[in-house]
């Protein structure tokens, strides 16, 4: 009897989860219930992917980049990547002010909604709108400050430190590539060795994903805004996962152009990293699968894969870069702005711009998206009107973020000969049991 698929069982871990929570919400100790005995499950799962992030990076990174034996592949890799992330990211932004410019979802906000939603939300928004004037009181150069660490131990201590772990990892492959290779064999076999024991350990972590899931969807149907503020904000909701949807379109498209792979390979590959990413709201936490299903059954060379998406995973926010995009014009809408084309142009390169910095954690794109308003002279205070359905609509973005990475590196990895037809793991197995 053939195995059900991963992605299959994570959908039916999703399924029975907004079911479960759906029924825990009928009576008064159901949502006590759900955050002390089964959400708890929810955040083991995401903790333990979190877990293995950091080491992944540094492993993965460190051979992928070793493995080049040549600092001008590595350059070349570097190039294609950055600018086929900037180029993503701006037509992101570009369709969600298309979506959002149709649909004009701000003209169904009513006074009294909008009202309620700032009372409601106020002081979350104050929290973002602070934490963005720091980071801009902090100087035009400290993003370039903070991407060198002073501590590589320190930095790896946190997962919002990826990209200085990331910097690091790259300076130790650059130098391990240009020490003689009898001196660097060493270290090379520790870090393979370590990449492998890293990637078991990824199999073994999604052996629980759907029960992760199931619980992480269960807390999140209990602890939902009303249904009330969820159909005032519908439009914009809307507004956000077509875009969303459209730019999936565009990946299957790129995918299809210049791979030549169906869009039923590429779907069927990237799924189960696609749902875990809608779990748990966080492109660092989905990396290690992402990694896996890129690399195992996308068939992106690792040394590829290894370099192309922990940066992704850092610097392209396609999802987040598009949300921020509907969000200042819906709130712009809401507060009945009219923004110029040259405002919405200077909105497409600060939203870009502010994608690359945002972290790989959830919500982390609230914060950027006080930069965006504030360069459109949209009040700060209209995040409080988006806040009751963000936490939705931050799984859907995560979806296309990591859609995004896993689409350039197959590009990538196509510009450089590194994508080929990944072996059935059916054969894998055979191949294990005979010898």
């Amino acid at each position: 009897m053939k195995k059900l698929a991963l992605h299959w069982k994570i959908i039916i871990g999703m399924a029975l989860g907004i079911a479960f929570g759906l029924a825990f919400t009928t009576f008064e100790s159901g949502p006590g219930i759900i955050a002390d005995w089964i959400k708890p499950f929810g955040t083991i799962f995401i903790n333990s992917l979190k877990l293995i992030a950091i080491p992944l990076i540094l492993a993965a990174l460190i051979k992928g980049i070793s493995d080049l034996r040549d600092i001008s592949s590595l350059s070349k890799m570097g190039l294609r990547t950055i600018v086929t992330y900037v180029i993503t990211t701006i037509i992101a932004v570009s369709i969600g002010l298309l979506v959002v410019s149709t649909i004009q979802p701000g003209n169904s906000i009513e006074e009294d909604t909008r009202n309620e939603l700032i009372e409601a939300y106020g002081g979350d928004a104050e929290a973002k709108r602070v934490a963005a004037q720091n980071q801009k009181e902090a100087g035009p150069l400290q993003a370039l400050i903070d991407l060198v660490p002073s501590n590589i131990v320190n930095a790896a201590s946190s997962n919002r430190n990826m990209l200085q772990v990331i910097f690091f990892a790259v300076f130790f492959g650059i130098a391990l590539i240009l020490i003689p290779e009898e001196k660097s064999k060493t270290v090379k076999k520790f870090f393979d060795g370590l990449n492998e024991v890293i990637l078991k350990m990824v199999d073994l972590i999604m052996l629980a994903a759907p029960y992760g899931v199931f619980a992480l969807m269960a807390a999140l149907v209990v602890e939902a805004p009303s249904t009330d503020l969820f159909a005032a904000l519908g439009m914009y909701a809307l507004s956000v996962v077509i875009g969303l949807a459209l730019m999936v379109v565009f990946y299957i498209t790129m995918v299809k152009l210049f791979t030549k792979k169906s869009p039923s390979f590429f779907l069927n590959g990237i799924a189960p990293a696609q749902l875990l990413a809608f779990s748990t709201s966080s492109s660092a936490a989905t990396l290690p699968v992402t990694m896996e299903r890129v690399t195992e059954h996308l068939g992106v060379e690792e040394e590829v894969s290894s370099f192309v998406l922990p940066i992704g995973a850092t610097i392209n926010m396609d999802g987040t870069s598009l949300y921020q995009a509907v969000a200042a014009v819906f709130i712009a809408q809401a507060f009945g702005m009219d923004l110029s084309f040259g405002t919405q142009l200077g909105i497409i390169a600060t939203a870009t711009l502010a994608s690359i910095g945002s972290a790989a954690v959830p919500g982390a794109g609230m914060v950027m998206l006080v930069g965006v308003l504030g360069y459109a002279g949209i009040p700060e205070a209209g995040l409080a009107l988006i806040f009751a359905v963000d936490r939705p609509l931050d799984m859907c973005r995560t979806v296309i973020n990591v859609t995004g990475d896993a689409t350039v590196s197959m590009l990538v990895a196509n510009s450089q000969d590194k994508l080929h037809d990944p072996k059935p793991k059916e054969w894998d197995d055979h191949y294990e049991a005979v010898k």
